[in-house]
């Protein structure tokens, strides 16, 4: 979905295909078919941006088969989608039974996670619609916090600077800019906007910058708005952001609030849950453990990395974040200039929400997606923005 910003940028809109298991390119073609075209016709349109998600298999059947590239771009056209930005953040077996840190694998300290991202770049450059000059990407920040000694590290900011010149020279050859952004989560190096700036600033490469999930900036507690003042004064570009909302106990105290969030503490994700008191943030690594009785301070709110869906907020004694995502947007594209330019719903837990909060078909996972993509247009055009047919 496109959008006309005031000052006369074009905006992008998508969902992100890591909500649907595809680990091979056959897979990824299929979900074309049974689930991106359904959710276009149901929000009548003609056309629908989707933020697609390459697993490693995926990726190497396309990397270096142009005629495979152009034979999935011609797939898009016929099914009235386009593609300007990549989830590269997982790897591979997002769909398996049980993710949790298997997801922060490969990290930028393995010479598989640039050899990786270097080949999302070169396809999505090949994958963009003629009139669009600027892909994206987004990446994992650094790694989980527990690998990360010093020596780790500086090799992770080295194949950073790297990738910078890898995307310069991709740029000189095909006329697309694709820009990489690390993507702040809890529990990693870069849990926070915050953290990422002396490392985005040390590497300093203008097509190397932040993601900003809307989730996780909630889920560290961070204010949208002085997150997002704090990275333009640094010069940190935002490349993209995916929208997406956290869950949010106001007395995690409470038996009855510990009982609904107990629901949501499932095998496959990792749900990394904060709070913040007088004495800082505070944090576990998975919802579960905060559960257990003193694990987690809990006289002040808690919240949990769960992309709830946009517009269905769990029900009472629980709810969503939904307003950080409100205003985090309107601080990215509510300005006199956008922040960024490509938005991205990202709301993969659908099939892991308590049971009578899962899609049971086809059909109603289609249905809440396009609920999704609706609600954040409806964000966008209160905001000034135009949508574009």
């Amino acid at each position: 979905m496109r959008f006309r910003h005031p000052d006369g940028s074009l905006i992008h809109l998508a969902y992100c295909t890591n909500v649907h298991p595809a680990e091979t390119l056959d897979s990824v073609v299929a979900q074309l078919r049974d689930h991106c075209e359904p959710v276009r016709r149901r929000l009548g349109r003609d056309r629908l941006g989707i933020g697609l998600w390459l697993a490693k298999d995926a990726a190497h059947a396309l990397e270096n088969d142009p005629c495979a590239v152009g034979a999935l771009r011609a797939e898009l056209d016929r099914r009235g989608l386009e593609v300007v930005t990549l989830n590269g953040f997982p790897y591979e077996g997002f769909g398996s039974q049980q993710v949790k840190y298997r997801v922060y694998k490969p990290d930028w300290a393995d010479p598989e996670r640039l050899r990786h991202t270097t080949a999302l770049a070169r396809i999505l450059a090949g994958l963009l619609p003629d009139d669009i000059p600027e892909g994206s990407i987004s990446t994992l920040p650094l790694a989980w916090r527990t690998v990360a000694d010093p020596a780790r590290m500086e090799t992770a900011r080295a194949a950073l600077r790297i990738l910078g010149e890898r995307l310069d020279a991709l740029a000189d050859m095909t006329g697309r800019s694709i820009r990489v952004g690390l993507e702040p989560e809890p529990g990693c190096v870069i849990e926070t906007t915050a953290d990422a700036l002396t490392p985005l600033t040390g590497i300093a490469h203008p097509r190397i910058g932040i993601c900003v999930d809307t989730c996780h900036l909630a889920t560290s507690f961070e204010d949208p708005h002085t997150a997002l003042d704090a990275l333009a004064h640094a010069g940190v570009p935002v490349v993209k952001s995916q929208l997406s909302a956290a869950l949010h106990a106001e007395h995690p105290h409470r038996p009855e609030v510990r009982e609904a969030l107990s629901a949501f503490a499932e095998p496959r994700f990792l749900h990394q849950t904060r709070t913040l008191t007088a004495t800082g943030r505070h944090g576990t690594d998975d919802l579960g453990e905060a559960l257990q009785d003193g694990s987690l301070p809990d006289t002040a709110p808690w919240r949990t990395h769960v992309h709830v869906p946009l517009h269905a907020a769990p029900a009472a004694p629980l709810t969503s974040t939904l307003p950080v995502l409100s205003a985090a947007l309107t601080r990215l594209v509510g300005g006199s200039h956008p922040l960024t330019r490509h938005l991205e719903v990202e709301t993969y837990t659908w099939q892991a929400l308590p049971a009578t909060l899962r899609p049971r078909t086809r059909a109603q996972l289609a249905d809440g997606i396009a609920a999704e993509l609706a609600l954040a247009r409806d964000l966008l055009t209160d905001l000034g923005l135009k949508e574009l047919p």
